[in-house]
């Protein structure tokens, strides 16, 4: 009775001590006294109590952020934040010793310091050759290359690069500012031109406007004497038709004009009138001409 009592306790010792559970997305590296066995995966698993080690690996991608500092081509020294996501190489391999969890346990004590001495340099490779506009116009094209160029090297060691972000580029104070004026000043030109252009445009359009009212009120009054003078022609006309001579029906048709004129005044009210030196004898003369018309008519 004491015997099986014992080896009960023993057996629940053991499986205490020996079942464990690897979560999702996690998988356990195995040290049998201090030397590496097997790898296992996510799910219940078995180690002999005292003798094996269970190191539990995250598979999951990891973000690390970091700012390294760089001079541009035009000596502007520059902070760049630079977003790092990375895992641990789980392509199956036949040789497990080549395998990225096995390298990611036993190659690199600190694999995030050795990513960012890559990082940096690689940064400090691709920024010198680059103005200050040409880092901020092709920052992803950067970010790719240096993600390229760490990614081979990491792999070595067990761990992916996932992707690179150049997250944020700062400037100096002072070149800051000084590109704040830059900007401002450019705007300002464009709003002066801009303000030029709608003043040059507003001028031609009024200029081309009186252009066009100029032409119609030449063309209305070009109308206006082609009809007066097609009146005075068909009153002419009717005149010499009645039988008077040339000089009488011109001598008529200017007395007809002036009395319609001396109406015209009468009737705005005006009182002074200008008249010839001659008037007497001219509208007399008129006067005698237009009775002989009317007899002849």
């Amino acid at each position: 009775m004491i015997a099986t009592i014992v080896l009960v306790i023993i057996v629940l010792f053991v499986l205490a001590n020996g079942l464990f559970v690897v979560p999702q997305q996690h998988c356990a590296a195995i040290e049998r006294l201090g030397r590496f066995s097997s790898i296992r995966s996510a799910g219940l698993n078995f180690k002999i109590p005292f003798v094996d080690h269970a190191r539990l690996i995250s598979m999951m991608t990891q973000d690390e952020r970091m700012t390294f500092d760089a001079k541009t081509k035009d000596n502007v020294t520059i902070e760049l934040d630079v977003s790092i996501q990375f895992r641990v190489d789980g392509t199956p391999v036949q040789d497990i010793m080549q395998s990225g969890v096995y390298r990611s346990i036993y190659t690199l004590t600190d694999p995030v310091g050795q990513m960012k001495d890559y990082f940096a340099d690689a940064l400090r490779s691709e920024i010198p050759a680059r103005t200050l506009e040409e880092v901020f116009i092709e920052k992803e094209a950067i970010a790719s290359s240096i993600d390229h160029s760490v990614a081979d090297k990491m792999l070595a060691y067990g761990y992916t690069v996932v992707a690179t972000l150049i997250t944020a580029i700062r400037l100096p104070q002072e070149v800051q500012e000084s590109m704040n004026r830059i900007v401002a000043s450019k705007n300002n030109l464009e709003s002066a031109t801009n303000d030029a252009n709608a003043a040059r445009q507003k001028t031609v359009i009024a200029a081309q406007a009186e252009a066009e009212a100029m032409r119609a009120r030449g063309e209305g009054i070009a109308n206006q004497r082609t009809a007066i003078a097609e009146g005075i022609k068909q009153s002419l006309d009717t005149i010499r038709d009645s039988g008077v001579s040339s000089q009488e029906a011109n001598s008529l048709f200017m007395f007809s004009q002036w009395t319609e004129m001396m109406t015209d005044v009468s009737h705005n009210g005006a009182s002074t009138i200008v008249l010839p030196s001659d008037f007497d004898q001219t509208t007399f003369a008129q006067m005698l001409t237009a009775e002989r018309a009317k007899g002849r008519g």
